[in-house]
């Protein structure tokens, strides 16, 4: 089962992500600030980072950039959430580092299926990773 950390400062768009992902058998843990979802990120290694933009404490892009920069925590895919659908912040988040980009409001159908792919990728990476150490 796949462990996705929910980075939303929102509750009830938090709320929201976290039935639904739950309702597909995905183990979901939550961040409610950028500070908190390094933390989060860093201790507990989630499969997937669904990263909301405009966060208290450290924004998004922040959060972002310094995963990326991190060895252990840059192979971890990102989908980035963002109430402002501009082409310039999806440009900026793939510059980033980040693997996806959802708008909001949420299209539920579009997100399981991103989620699905890079979590996919993500394993293939892994097992030929340790394939090549064998």
């Amino acid at each position: 089962m796949s462990t996705i950390l929910v980075v939303e400062d929102d509750a009830s768009t938090r709320e929201l992500l976290v039935r639904r992902l739950e309702a597909e058998q995905y183990i979901v843990l939550t961040a409610i600030d950028g500070i908190e979802a390094l933390i989060q990120t860093r201790n507990m290694k989630p499969d997937l980072v669904i990263l909301d933009i405009g966060l208290p404490k450290l924004d998004g892009w922040q959060v972002a950039r310094r995963l990326k920069a991190i060895e252990t925590t840059r192979v971890i895919p990102i989908i980035v959430l963002n109430a402002y659908a501009m082409q310039e912040d999806r440009q900026r988040s793939l510059a980033l580092g980040c693997e996806d980009y959802q708008a909001k409001p949420i299209d539920f159908a579009q997100l399981l299926t991103k989620i699905s792919y890079w979590l996919q990728v993500s394993m293939n990476l892994k097992h030929t990773n340790a394939s090549t150490l064998i």
